[in-house]
């Protein structure tokens, strides 16, 4: 495992970076921003399609399915294809072509998704997509800034998921207003194209050239010693080498457990809020909430993981997580919800900044694979069973049982993270 990182080189709180490593921040926020629409289209327009086609909930069921099978095999795939290539500067071009399949996909949905196989095909390539621009997306912010700011730096570009949140339903809503569900898919061509353009001019040998001579004279940390880096020859060489680390075999199983606690409660969220009284609309818009703070926590716990230590930071966002789950046993109307789940906002996005930050610490030269294995494995198997799992508690016992499950599952988190070895050297001054 690579050394930890040395919080005495720090000399403020305050991030430091060449300006092409805020341009590169910019731009994978952008790229974040744009999955997180894409998650959120098909739950917006479900009930038209399922109008139009004349599904069934199995049938809906279905489409979700084949789009977790596409982004469990984007994840691993683009993740290995992308440490193959190169890291670096290098990575910029399985970026693209992985963002390049979602926008395609979003383009081809609008135009030929005629009857309910084509659309179903159709979620194959949005799947990959989803599962593979992440993982390259994230080893790329984190290798275009000092590490000793890569916590600020994943943490500010994971914004992009609970602003998306929030923003898909008003985005959605005003598409559904003057036009049909296939063209809500348009959004991800119009958001992804300048996205893809823009990386292919910032993410260049020279730019990355001048970021590392910034970063020299100013005696901060290179991301990796050398501009771009490839794993041993070998068709599982950057799977054997990412999975050799510990680190990265108990952080699939942490984010997974996160994961698992996310979609049992966003699941079934709009639901609890119905049956309390409130209407369709405004369960929706409440069931968003969390999106209004979870860019707070998200540069919060990043950055203070920098300083403190990664352990230190997910240690609270478990308890906090577990906290949040509990809570919500007692919304019973607008007020609470707003109460609860703004609170939630606060942890609930913020781990995975955190634990990406710590998967680039521990494997530098595979970090694409790792995010890969993880996002794939943690996200992909969660998204297939946690649901179903959730909905059998909630029809057996009720919502109360069903959150103290789902805060349970959250707090064995403590296991694999107490086999999870610290990767940023605390100390409380700085050396000479």
């Amino acid at each position: 495992m690579p050394d930890p990182v040395d919080s005495r080189t720090r000399s403020s709180w305050i991030p430091r970076g060449h300006p092409i490593s805020w341009w590169t921040l910019l731009i994978t926020t952008g790229a974040i921003l744009m999955t997180s629409i894409d998650g959120g289209i098909l739950p917006a327009v479900l009930p038209a399609i399922s109008e139009e086609f004349g599904l069934n909930a199995a049938q809906g069921g279905l489409i979700n399915s084949v789009f977790f099978a596409g982004l469990i095999v984007g994840g691993i795939a683009a993740g290995w294809i992308s440490d193959r290539i190169g890291t670096g500067y290098r990575r910029t071009w399985t970026w693209n072509v992985a963002m390049l399949i979602g926008i395609i996909g979003g383009a081809l949905t609008f135009g030929f998704s005629g009857g309910f196989l084509a659309f179903l095909l159709l979620r194959i390539p949005m799947g990959l997509s989803r599962g593979g621009s992440e993982p390259i997306n994230v080893a790329l912010v984190g290798e275009w800034w000092p590490k000793e700011y890569r916590g600020f730096a994943v943490g500010v570009h994971h914004t992009g998921f609970p602003l998306g949140q929030f923003a898909t339903g008003a985005l959605i809503a005003a598409v559904l207003g003057v036009a049909g569900w296939r063209e809500a898919f348009l959004l991800i061509p119009l958001l992804g194209i300048p996205i893809i353009i823009g990386q292919a001019f910032v993410g260049t040998r020279r730019n990355q050239e001048r970021v590392y001579r910034w970063i020299d004279d100013r005696g901060l940390t290179r991301p990796l010693p050398e501009l771009s880096t490839r794993p041993p020859s070998g068709f599982w060489a950057p799977v054997r080498e990412a999975m050799r680390s510990p680190n990265v075999r108990w952080s699939v199983l942490l984010i997974f457990l996160f994961l698992w606690g996310e979609a049992g409660a966003v699941t079934f969220l709009t639901t609890q809020f119905v049956q309390h009284g409130m209407s369709a609309g405004q369960a929706a818009l409440l069931a968003g909430a969390s999106g209004l703070t979870g860019w707070v926590g998200q540069v919060v716990w990043g950055t203070l993981s920098d300083h403190t230590g990664r352990k230190f930071a997910l240690r609270f966002l478990i308890v906090g997580w577990a906290v949040s789950l509990l809570a919500m046993i007692v919304i019973t109307d607008p007020t609470s919800a707003w109460i609860v789940l703004l609170f939630w906002g606060l942890f609930r996005n913020a781990p995975f900044p955190v634990v990406y930050a710590l998967l680039i610490d521990s494997v530098p030269r595979t970090a694409g694979t790792a995010m890969g294995i993880m996002i794939g494995v943690a996200l992909g198997v969660s998204g297939l069973f946690a649901s179903a799992v959730a909905g059998w508690i909630i029809d057996g016992w009720g919502f109360t049982a069903h959150y103290v499950v789902l805060a349970a599952v959250c707090l064995l988190g403590f296991v694999p993270l107490a086999r999870i070895t610290e990767t940023v050297t605390r100390h409380s001054s700085r050396s000479a």
